[in-house]
């Protein structure tokens, strides 16, 4: 018997809410597609869920900030000395645990967002039909309020470490970590998510560049930093973008057909491309840049040499602006997601080396 509506081999179709998909004659929902396909096992679903290949997003920024940081005297607020002086002072005096409480915020973050859109990109059913990773809910590996609770659990964990930071530093540090997981859930949650209106693009350059930055060097130093910092903060966040965009132009004919409408969608497989490319090559202009002035003495560095050093990252672009600047799609570009994580995560690496070299 042929199910109604059948166009031939590979033609899916909707039932009870799973994705029916042909397989060898059979026809199966997206739980027993996984299953056929031999999914992954229960805890190896939920790394793969968590987005390994992003995670240099939320490692990145806080490398950078915290090179910057380090030579500072760390202080804190006159209204907690008298407090923390008395309890563990050497631990509260300490850098340290807000370097490492900034790191476990930026990754649960991160974690959080990824969990928060599987969870609602899976329930609207825009990934029903996609090109890249497995989604858990859009697969039926994890039921879609498993994946809510998953990413509520994340965003719980940051919420609790930047409580703590707060405690130490300013309490307005709460509220630019709301804001950081209200942009983590509205990406695809909510009524109106502004990835689907194409402006996931500048919220990942805002969070995951100037603010998880400038942050990791504030609760560090309890400053927001001069021109180094801010134009770092600006290099970590064009290669996060350049992260998104990846991604977002792999999925641009998938997308179309689901009604998200990204930045890559709006504009279209060349431009975005080469909104791609500007984004991973404007990082290296302005360290060559940096290295300039600081060989020539224009500004003071110790180390001038050592302002070149993310340009020996250089090599690991080539790869991603060559299948991004030809004609690829769909497939073809999904090696240029990891090549882009291991980029910025090279490049941020070799920049909080320059930076911490810079700063000493």
């Amino acid at each position: 018997m042929v199910p109604p509506g059948r166009k031939g081999p590979g033609h899916s179709l909707k039932r009870g809410g799973n994705q029916i998909t042909e397989a060898g004659g059979a026809w199966m929902t997206g739980p027993e597609m996984a299953a056929a396909r031999g999914g992954p096992g229960p805890t190896k679903r939920w790394v793969v869920g968590a987005r390994p290949r992003t995670l240099p997003a939320a490692v990145v920024p806080v490398l950078v900030g915290t090179a910057a940081a380090h030579p500072l005297s760390p202080g804190l607020p006159t209204s907690y000395a008298a407090l923390t002086h008395v309890v563990a002072p050497s631990l509260w005096d300490s850098t340290w645990w807000r370097a490492l409480g900034a790191l476990v915020v930026a990754l649960a973050l991160q974690v959080g967002t990824n969990y928060a859109n599987d969870y609602s990109d899976g329930i609207r059913g825009t990934d029903d039909q996609r090109v890249g990773p497995v989604r858990l809910v859009a697969s039926g590996l994890v039921s879609p309020q498993a994946v809510k609770r998953a990413a509520m659990l994340a965003f719980g964990i940051a919420g609790g470490v930047g409580v703590a930071l707060a405690w130490a530093t300013s309490w307005w540090v709460l509220a630019v970590g709301a804001a950081c997981l209200a942009a983590g859930w509205f990406y695809t949650g909510g009524p109106r998510p502004y990835g689907y209106a194409g402006f996931g693009e500048l919220f990942v350059f805002v969070f995951f560049g100037l603010v998880a930055t400038v942050g990791t060097y504030y609760v560090q130093t309890l400053r927001l930093g001069g021109g180094l910092v801010l134009s770092a903060s600006v290099a970590v966040g064009l290669l996060a973008t350049a992260l998104l965009l990846a991604n977002n132009l792999r999925d641009i004919d998938t997308d179309l057909i689901s009604g998200k409408r990204t930045l890559a969608a709006r504009v279209g497989r060349r431009t975005a491309g080469w909104l791609y490319v500007a984004c991973i090559v404007v990082p290296f202009i302005g360290v060559l840049g940096w290295g300039l002035l600081a060989a020539t003495g224009a500004i003071a560095d110790q180390h001038p040499v050592f302002a070149f050093l993310p340009l020996l990252a250089l090599p690991l672009a080539i790869a991603p602006i060559r299948t991004v600047s030809g004609d690829a799609t769909g497939r073809a570009l999904l090696p240029v997601l990891a090549a882009t994580g291991r980029l910025q995560l090279v490049f941020g690496a070799l920049l909080a080396g320059a930076v911490w070299l810079w700063a000493t």
